[in-house]
């Protein structure tokens, strides 16, 4: 809840007090995932500085920020500047669980089902014709083909046995069990954007690199950036309200 000071252009928040160009504030003692759930300009400029709100989520702003060794007030100023822009995006508190569930599997499984593939098509192609080039990602399109496989089984177990669970009021101890296992899936699955970075070198192409390799680091990019906010709707919007009990 925010309250006005009425003696000053100033907000108070949780209980913490920061003035702010433009009246907007961020409070740094609070979570990543409750900043990117309910200010979702958040969520881009967390991606931007690549801070984990999606699996690490329970993390404060201020203590992810010392762990980055970015300055917390700082992103806290951007992220009050950028939620004082127009965005189109849904107001996930606006929806219900069916109407969650059914967002997530036409916008997030169907863009992974379009383009994995054909990531993964450009990554072989990359590693074959540039084997010989010290900066070549070397095993990328296995790592990938590995992730290809285990995320076709965990959107299967969402869409055939946990959304429909959602869509009829399964609420508390009832789903307990399965979304424990998609978040241990989850964790695996943001293990894996790690292992692509280091892979590809930050994902930076070298100077040599042809298109395919250019367009192959700026898909994976979006995959990346696709990925976290996918996570992130699950872990801290979706999965919350169901293990809460009437």
């Amino acid at each position: 809840m925010i309250a006005t000071h009425p003696l000053s252009d100033q907000y108070v928040l949780s209980g913490a007090t920061h003035a702010v160009a433009g009246g907007m504030t961020t409070d740094i003692n609070r979570t990543l995932g409750d900043l990117a759930r309910e200010l979702p300009a958040a969520a881009r400029v967390l991606l931007r500085y690549r801070i984990d709100f999606c699996c690490k989520g329970n993390r404060t702003l201020a203590a992810a920020c010392q762990q980055a060794g970015l300055d917390a007030e700082t992103v806290a100023r951007e992220i009050a500047e950028a939620s004082r822009q127009p965005d189109t995006q849904p107001r996930w508190q606006d929806l219900s669980q069916a109407e969650l569930a059914s967002f997530i599997e036409t916008h997030y499984h169907a863009g992974l089902r379009r383009e994995v593939p054909s990531l993964i098509a450009a990554a072989r192609r990359v590693e074959k014709v540039h084997a010989a080039k010290p900066a070549v990602p070397a095993g990328l399109a296995d790592l990938l083909e590995t992730f290809w496989l285990d995320m076709q089984a965990h959107m299967q177990k969402e869409e055939m046995v946990l959304f429909p669970m959602l869509r009829q009021g399964a609420r508390g101890p009832a789903v307990y069990a399965p979304i424990r296992v998609m978040e241990r899936e989850h964790d695996g699955h943001g293990a894996t954007l790690e292992r692509v970075r280091q892979v590809t070198g930050d994902l930076v192409a070298p100077e040599h690199a042809c298109a395919t390799w250019r367009a192959l680091y700026q898909g994976l990019a979006a995959l990346e950036s696709d990925l976290m906010q996918h996570i992130h709707l699950e872990n801290n919007v979706l999965f919350p309200r169901a293990v809460l009990e009437d």
